[in-house]
């Protein structure tokens, strides 16, 4: 309903709310050529893909991982152990000695971002669904599924959006 291709068909893992300052959340369904090492060296042994975050800042680098207790200054996002950002030092040891991988981590170049109140704006008006967050999803699903499987584990109306062709004209 958006009628912006960043987020067409996306899934969007929302970091950060705050009332007063915005929203803050990267894009999950999106994934670069690019990979790890290319965009920066010492993570290299990163064997996962790598998102697009989001439209804003490509030149960032933003990660979600499950390494709250070895990751200092990491923010939690989620009661089930799920962390945003941190020390990037720690997470290239983690990476290094093959302590994570991508069903513990997940990187991503840019992210997106909403204004103070612009996001709940665009849920009340229907532009999103919102979901609750599942590890398994954010982890082990491959980013051209999440959509599909996300709206078919909402059910009902939403899991037939989820074989609803992107252009109906071609059905």
């Amino acid at each position: 309903m958006l009628g912006d291709p960043n987020f067409n068909r996306s899934v969007v893992l929302l970091c950060e709310h705050t009332v007063g300052a915005g929203s803050f959340g990267l894009v999950l369904t999106r994934t670069l050529e690019e990979r790890m090492g290319e965009l920066m060296p010492s993570l290299a042994d990163f064997d996962g893909p790598v998102g697009q975050g989001g439209p804003v800042q490509l030149d960032t680098l933003h990660f979600v991982h499950r390494h709250g207790e070895q990751v200092s200054e990491a923010i939690e996002i989620h009661e089930a152990g799920v962390y945003w950002g941190g020390d990037i030092a720690a997470v290239e040891q983690l990476v290094l000695t093959g302590q994570t991988g991508p069903e513990q981590m997940r990187f991503f170049a840019g992210y997106a971002g909403w204004d103070d109140g612009q996001l709940q704006a665009e849920i009340e008006e229907g532009s999103w669904f919102v979901a609750d967050l599942s590890l398994d999803l954010l982890f082990s699903t491959p980013p051209e599924n999440l959509w599909r499987t996300v709206l078919r584990r909402m059910g009902g109306q939403y899991a037939l959006l989820a074989n609803f062709p992107a252009d109906p004209r071609l059905n």
